[in-house]
């Protein structure tokens, strides 16, 4: 299983097995991970989604932005 709590308020890129069990890949940020669901902004729909923690198959972290001074 993959431990998501330490992207918690971070972007990362998940490939994620929808319930017609196609796949999906998304890029949303993580807001809460609740037992098996996870709460997360999705930016591809631009609206919030739960996602089943077992549905998600791999994740990657977006980059942090570095500040230009």
């Amino acid at each position: 299983m993959i431990k998501l709590e330490k992207y918690t308020g971070r972007t990362v890129t998940i490939i994620y097995m929808n319930r017609q069990n196609g796949f999906t890949k998304r890029r949303i940020k993580i807001l809460a991970v609740d037992g098996d669901k996870v709460r997360a902004f999705c930016h591809d729909r631009r609206a919030p989604r739960t996602f089943l923690l077992d549905s998600i198959l791999a994740v990657e972290p977006v980059p942090r932005r570095r500040a230009v001074v």
